[in-house]
C-alpha cells in the first residue's frame, strides 16, 4: 500500500484565468481541428466533440444531427449489422467522417464488428469500449483489432494514467479514452473506490499521448460548456459527452410524463437498467456500476450543440485563442476556494 500526496483536480476545482486578447468577436474563433493519426497517417478535420456510445445518446439520429455541425457520434454497440447497413446506404459519403462504430471486447463483439465493417468498409473510426482498460487481455485485444483493421482509426479505453495511455498507443490505438468514474450516471467510484479526478487525468494522459503522437478523448465529467472548455484547455484532443447530450429527440428514448413535466430516462451502460435490457440482468459475480436517472425532455439537440460551441468560442475569446488548437497553450488554470466551488454545483 502507498499514498500519493500530490493534489489531483477535477473541473470544479479550477477556473481559467482571462488573458489579453485581440479578438473582437466569438465569430472569429475557429473550432475545427485537423489531426494526423499515428498508426495510419490519415487525417481528419472537424469539431472534436463526440456524443458518447450510450444507447440513450449514441444513436443514428444523433449522428445525423451532429454531423451537420462537424461533430462525431460514437454509435452504441447494440445496433445490428443490418441496422448499420440500412442506415449507411441511405446517407451521403460525408457521414463516414462523423461516425464511430463501437464494440466491446468479447468474442461476440469482435465477430459483430467484423460483419459491420465487411458490409460497410468505408467506416473509418472504431471505438473499443470497456470499463477497465488496465487488463493485459484488453491490451492484447487492441493489438488484435489493429492487426485485423490496419487502416482504421482506433479509439480505446478507458484509462486515467500516462503509463497505460502509452501502452495502449503502442498496442495500436490512435486515440485513448480517458476517464474512470466521472460520468453523471457512473457509480464506479462509489462501488469500487477507484477513480481519478478528471482534469488531472486529462493533463497527465495528454502529456503521455502527445509524446507518442497519440491523441486522447476526455470521456466524462462535463456538465456544462465551461467544463468542455476546461477539458480542451487541459490538453484533450477530443471531448466525449453523455449527459449533456441526453434528453433530446435524437436520443431515441421514451418521453415520460411525470408531475406534468416531460422527461426522458437516462442511464449508464453498466447500470442494472442496461444490463437487464441487454444481458438479462446483473451477473452474480459483479455489481452494477451505473445508475438510472430521469432528465428533463430538451427537444432537439440543435440548441444544446449551439450552447456548447458558443461557450467554447467565448472561452477562446477570453484567453485570446483564435483557434481551438491554441486554447491549451493559452490556458492558465487557477485553483478555487471551497466557497467559490459552490457556484459550480
Amino acid at each position: 500500500m502507498r499514498i500519493e500526496y500530490e493534489v489531483k483536480l477535477g473541473f470544479k476545482d479550477v477556473m481559467i484565468r482571462p488573458k489579453r486578447s485581440t479578438l473582437k468577436s466569438r465569430a472569429q474563433v475557429d473550432l475545427n481541428r485537423t489531426y494526423v493519426f499515428r498508426h495510419t497517417q490519415k487525417t481528419w478535420t472537424g469539431i472534436p466533440v463526440i456524443a458518447a456510445n450510450m444507447d440513450t445518446v449514441g444513436t443514428f439520429a444523433m449522428t445525423d444531427e451532429l454531423a451537420r455541425y462537424g461533430l462525431l457520434t460514437a454509435v452504441h454497440k447494440h445496433y445490428s449489422p443490418d441496422d448499420w447497413q440500412r442506415f449507411l446506404e441511405t446517407r451521403a459519403p460525408s457521414i463516414y467522417d462523423h461516425i464511430m462504430v463501437s464494440a466491446g471486447a468479447s468474442d461476440e463483439d469482435f465477430i459483430k464488428l467484423k460483419d459491420i465493417i465487411r458490409r460497410s468498409p468505408k467506416l473509418s473510426f472504431i471505438c473499443i469500449d470497456v470499463a477497465n482498460g488496465y487488463t493485459e487481455f484488453f491490451v492484447d485485444y487492441v493489438k488484435k483489432i489493429r492487426e485485423t483493421f490496419p487502416e482504421k482509426l482506433i479509439a480505446a479505453g478507458n484509462v486515467v494514467t500516462g503509463e497505460m495511455v502509452e501502452e495502449l498507443i503502442l498496442a495500436g490505438a490512435d486515440m485513448i479514452k480517458v476517464g474512470i468514474g466521472p460520468g453523471s450516471v457512473c457509480t464506479t467510484r462509489v462501488k469500487t473506490g477507484v477513480g481519478y479526478p478528471q482534469l488531472s487525468a486529462i493533463i497527465e494522459c495528454a502529456d503521455a499521448a502527445h509524446g507518442l503522437k497519440g491523441l486522447i478523448i476526455a470521456d466524462g465529467g462535463c456538465t456544462c460548456p465551461g467544463d468542455v472548455a476546461k477539458a480542451f484547455g487541459a490538453g484533450a484532443d477530443f471531448v466525449m459527452l453523455g449527459g449533456m447530450f441526453a434528453g433530446h429527440d435524437e436520443c431515441g428514448g421514451e418521453i415520460l410524463e411525470l408531475g406534468g413535466e416531460r422527461c426522458v430516462e437516462f442511464y449508464g451502460m453498466s447500470s442494472s437498467t442496461a444490463m437487464e435490457k441487454y444481458n438479462g440482468g446483473v451477473a452474480e459475480y459483479r455489481a452494477s456500476e451505473g445508475k438510472t436517472v430521469i432528465v428533463p425532455y430538451r427537444g432537439s439537440v440543435e440548441g444544446t450543440v449551439q450552447d456548447i460551441l458558443g461557450g467554447i468560442r467565448s472561452t477562446c475569446t477570453y484567453v485570446g485563442a483564435a483557434k481551438l488548437k491554441e486554447l491549451a497553450k493559452r490556458t492558465t488554470f487557477i485553483r478555487t476556494t471551497e466557497q467559490e466551488n459552490k457556484t459550480f454545483k
